[in-house]
């Protein structure tokens, strides 16, 4: 272990958040929650390796007393969410720490001198390893390289198998307790066929480890997946963060979401073609997160305004439908966001989802350990919109910006 890396099991990763009091919250089924809250919800990016910086969100929201009543997750934020929701709360971050242990066991260097250089090559060492190897107990390459498998065959479609995966979800995560419904849980996925976005919903379908696979299998490299009669690829392809499916619910129900982002949408001007790579992949899987949010906020407003409209004509004039949409819109949601976006580090490079070292593992757990500490001490962001507001949107990287 890195002299500078924190060991996960160590008192400095747990910190002190199991005594920080949250501000105007009060005890609910799963914990603790905002006054006027009716549902916390976890919203977890695909992300591959970056997938720890979700396994320290969780850890701080956990230490805090706040469990989610909903966990939606693409990709590994599908794998992190099943863990989340398919154990109690008493076991989730114990089993969160054994998956990416897990996945990250295999040894790179002994030793790494200090410095953004050597990290840099430790770090392309292990994606370079990645690629030839896999990862235990996540996937394995084939044995035959697809270019020249024949098609139709098993292995032609994919440089990977990931069957170690499907072992590993059985191991980790009780799928009765999922599908027993005590916590909404979602995944996305992308029909190869129809090329459509899909969520697999434990509101509507038991679910099954082969659909948290078909989140997470992103070609070429991960196979489809077959559920039914229908294949699978990870919903990453089409939009990597889950949220929408949250906003599209049209419960009612005031919410408090963390939205947990593996790829920044804002970032630095290119300096090489690394960078270039890097900042592409980052644009590409941010994936309309600032485009869900105001789109809703748009048609929040909008929804406001007709009701305004509506309640400004004497009942008697209005029709039984125009009756019917005054009273679906008399009690929008009020919905806080508090997004929490990981910060790639400066020795990173266009790789980072692919680097599964143990140390760039507990660097991304410990970020996503302090960043949410940091958001939960600003206790105000805790509170929901005033009724009527919609949405409000806090990010403790852009706190300074007003």
């Amino acid at each position: 272990m890195d002299a500078k890396t924190p060991d996960l099991k160590s008192p400095v990763a747990k910190g002190p958040m199991a005594r920080t009091p949250v501000a105007r919250t009060k005890p609910g089924a799963q914990g603790l929650r905002p006054d006027r809250c009716d549902r916390v919800a976890l919203v977890l990016q695909g992300g591959g390796a970056l997938g720890a910086y979700q396994a320290g969100v969780y850890q701080a929201l956990h230490e805090a007393g706040i469990e989610p009543d909903w966990v939606s997750g693409v990709s590994i934020g599908a794998i992190n969410a099943a863990i989340i929701a398919g154990n109690s709360p008493a076991r989730r971050l114990d089993r969160l720490r054994q998956f990416w242990e897990t996945i990250t066991e295999r040894k790179i260097w002994a030793f790494t001198p200090d410095g953004d250089v050597f990290r840099q090559a430790r770090n392309s060492m292990s994606s370079m390893i990645t690629m030839v190897y896999g990862q235990p107990g996540f996937f394995a390459p084939r044995q035959q390289n697809p270019w020249v498998s024949f098609a139709g065959s098993q292995g032609a479609t994919s440089y990977y198998d990931t069957a170690p995966l499907k072992e590993t979800l059985k191991d980790l995560v009780d799928f009765s307790l999922i599908n027993e419904q005590a916590m909404r849980f979602s995944v996305g996925a992308v029909n190869v066929l129809s090329g459509n976005f899909i969520y697999f919903d434990n509101a509507r379908e038991p679910i099954e480890p082969e659909h948290i696979m078909a989140s997470g299998a992103l070609p070429p490299a991960l196979p489809m997946v077959k559920i039914g009669t229908d294949h699978f690829w990870d919903g990453g392809i089409v939009s990597n963060t889950p949220l929408q499916h949250l906003l599209d619910q049209e419960d009612g129900l005031n919410s408090l979401v963390f939205q947990v982002d593996l790829f920044s949408s804002r970032g630095v001007l290119p300096r090489d073609i690394q960078d270039v790579m890097a900042r592409h992949k980052d644009i590409m899987y941010s994936s309309r997160t600032r485009y869900t949010t105001d789109l809703f906020r748009r048609m929040h407003n909008l929804k406001t305004q007709l009701f305004q409209a509506l309640d400004k004509v004497p009942d008697a004039d209005l029709t039984a439908e125009q009756h019917n949409l005054k009273a679906e819109l008399h009690d929008l949601p009020e919905i806080t966001i508090l997004q929490l976006i990981y910060q790639q580090k400066a020795y990173e490079g266009h790789a980072k989802d692919h680097e599964f070292s143990g140390t760039s593992m507990r660097e991304h757990w410990q970020s996503g350990y302090e960043d949410t500490r940091r958001t939960l001490q600003r206790q105000d962001w805790l509170d929901l919109p005033p009724e009527g507001a919609g949405i409000v949107v806090h990010d403790v990287h852009r706190e300074q910006e007003g």
